[in-house]
């Protein structure tokens, strides 16, 4: 027999409208008597109608997390932070909240398509993730999308990626991470750099690459267009970048990637390819993502806090944290030197 919000009213000793009020956390009640509510909700395994719940408040119990990768760790780390902060109390209807992670696979469509699911269900918030595409039409209307959640009263918060006027923001300085990877190669003496960027499309990429040359810039070391390579972000593409790059200019003395995955796939080429690391070609990656450290030798990179950003978007979509002032806050990486990176061999 199905239990009925009547059934729980009468266990607990109180009115139907003040177990909906209970269960959607819209309206304040007395601690002793939502404790009775939530005891009764229990005994008797009552179900919540969401879509009914969603329909009768401004909002659902759902929470969209929006990725490119999900089995990219860069995105797998902020989702699980994220979904940690969003819960309730715990084993009991009334303040928990769904989590639900939607994989674009770097698609703008799907992209798209997942924020007006979200929409549509009434979402209580959405957390997007990572870096943008930089489509003047598809960043106008993800804008759009994002505006009509807020104003249908859904959080919107960003994490890793650019600001925009329609969210709050916890932004990456990728710009400065890639300044300061390769001011720390040039330190050592390298003068010819190969960099392994990701797609050209996204923000992350073109961030990192203007550091990195921002850095060349300041060296007074010329930016020659054979030194860099476009990819994608992983393994594979920073394989096959690097034996474009070692095709292109044999005497490069040091390899930048535009994370640490593909890090590892230049690691493998200049392995194949006879080089040793860093003897003959130091290597950089970005992110430090939890293999780095060991991989052999473990990779120099540029650590960003992505656990701890994931974390802090997901109090803040859940309202638990106030919003950063000005809607935006900047996260700053760390440099972490390690045994791929080593003064150029000579010659």
């Amino acid at each position: 027999m199905t239990v009925t919000l009547a059934d729980v009213a009468a266990r607990a000793q109180v009115s139907p409208a003040t177990v909906s009020r209970v269960l959607n956390g819209n309206y304040p009640v007395a601690a002793s008597t939502r404790e009775r509510v939530l005891k009764a909700v229990d005994e008797l395994d009552y179900v919540l109608n969401g879509p009914a719940s969603a329909l009768a408040a401004a909002t659902s119990d759902l929470v969209g997390i929006l990725v490119n990768d999900i089995a990219d760790p860069f995105f797998g780390i902020m989702a699980a932070a994220i979904q940690s902060e969003i819960g309730g109390p715990g084993g009991r209807a009334g303040g928990e909240r769904l989590g639900v992670v939607c994989n674009t696979g770097g698609s703008p469509e799907r992209e798209l398509t997942y924020l007006t699911l979200l929409q549509r269900q009434r979402a209580a918030a959405v957390v997007l993730t990572g870096g943008a595409i930089e489509d003047p039409a598809h960043l106008a209307a993800v804008g759009n999308k994002l505006r009509k959640l807020a104003e249908a009263g859904t959080r919107v918060v960003l994490c890793g990626r650019p600001p925009t006027p329609e969210a709050i923001a916890i932004t990456f300085d990728n710009r400065g991470g890639g300044q300061l990877l390769t001011e720390h190669l040039i330190g050592l003496g390298h003068r010819r750099l190969g960099y392994i960027a990701g797609p050209e499309e996204r923000t992350t990429t073109r961030h990192r690459l203007e550091g990195h040359r921002a850095a060349l810039a300041a060296a007074g070391i010329e930016d020659d267009p054979r030194w860099t390579v476009y990819g994608r972000y992983d393994r594979l593409s920073g394989y096959e970048a690097t034996l474009e790059l070692l095709r292109r200019d044999p005497s490069l003395t040091a390899v930048v990637a535009a994370n640490d995955t593909v890090a590892l796939g230049a690691c493998a080429a200049l392995r194949d390819s006879g080089l040793r690391i860093p003897d003959d070609v130091s290597v950089a990656g970005f992110d430090d993502l939890p293999f780095s450290i060991d991989a052999v030798p473990a990779l120099t990179t540029v650590r960003l806090p992505l656990s701890d950003a994931g974390a802090r978007a997901g109090r803040i979509a859940m309202g638990r944290e106030e919003p950063p002032p000005g809607g935006i806050a900047t996260v700053r990486g760390e440099l972490m030197v390690r045994g791929s990176s080593g003064v150029p061999r000579e010659g």
